[in-house]
Order: C-alpha cells, then sequence, then structure tokens
C-alpha cells in the first residue's frame, strides 16, 4: 500500500521530527485507518538510504495516519511517498 507524507505532527508551538501525518490511497474514513495502526512504513530518499517507521493511530477523519519513524525525518520528505506493509 502507498501513501503520502501530509506534514510533521505538531501543535502550536511544537513539531515532532520523527512522526509524520500520512494521506493513504484508497482509505477514505477513520475506520479503514485504524485497521492500519502497526503496520510498517518505510521512506526511502534519493540516495536509496530507508527510514523506517510504524503506523501509531489514525489522524482525523478522512482517512490520514499517524507514524512514528526511528529518527527525525528531513524537511524533503514532505510530499513524498512512502510504502505500508
Amino acid at each position: 500500500m502507498e501513501g503520502t507524507i501530509v506534514n510533521f505532527r505538531g501543535g502550536r508551538h511544537t513539531q515532532y521530527d520523527n512522526q509524520m501525518v500520512i494521506a493513504v490511497n484508497d482509505v477514505a474514513d477513520k475506520e479503514k485507518a485504524a485497521g492500519l495502526v502497526g503496520k510498517k512504513v518505510t521512506w526511502a530518499n534519493a540516495k536509496g538510504n530507508a527510514i523506517v517507521g510504524k503506523v501509531s493511530s489514525a489522524h482525523g477523519n478522512k482517512g490520514a495516519v499517524r507514524a512514528i519513524f526511528e529518527k527525525g525525518m528531513p524537511g524533503q520528505s514532505l510530499g513524498s511517498k512512502v510504502n505500508i506493509e
């Protein structure tokens, strides 16, 4: 399954560099997004290095999910594709 990184997870005064909001293709509601919790998420950069994370929960009512990665994600990852297994 494939998704797109939408944004960092953050609040009014904070930004969590290792937590991302991901819009998943073919998932349009909270119930389907909740079924993805625990799945592995992989993002690969242009050099071929991969950063691995895990889906932690659904985010909102439109099928987005939150993923926690093993280390901070670069700003270039915004708008790029990730694989969800």
